[in-house]
């Protein structure tokens, strides 16, 4: 697997900016629309499992199951970016995510942060 398997985040020129700061360097808050989050829950197949608990008697990474988180965060973020849109923002503040195990059935990942409207300093 190639590093842009292990990636998130966004690309260069984002129409909505997300940062884990509490604001951006240059700009200013215009206006707080609030709390925004994507969510998603994703189970794990059961060929992934299996591989999983034979590559934990040995150790090292389960790459299958990365590559499973890494597409989950994604999408939670997109999720985040299309509502944060959807209520006229140009950038989310203080951008995090919380994972946490769903029913012992797979993973549910929440990416949450603050939208606002953002603009230059004069």
């Amino acid at each position: 697997m190639g590093i842009e398997e292990y990636g998130g985040g966004q690309g260069p020129q984002p129409d909505v900016l997300v940062v884990t700061t509490n604001d951006v360097p240059g700009y200013e808050v215009r206006q707080v629309l609030g709390e925004v989050f994507g969510l998603t829950v994703r189970s794990r197949h059961l060929g992934s499992q299996i591989g999983a608990g034979l590559k934990s008697m040995v150790g090292g990474e389960l790459k299958g199951l990365t590559k499973t988180l890494v597409q989950t965060r994604n999408q939670a973020m997109e999720r985040l970016v299309e509502q944060a849109r959807a209520r006229g923002a140009n950038a989310v503040l203080m951008f995090r995510f919380d994972v946490t195990e769903a029913a012992d059935v797979g993973t549910e990942v929440c990416a949450y942060g603050t939208a606002v409207v953002i603009a230059e300093r004069a």
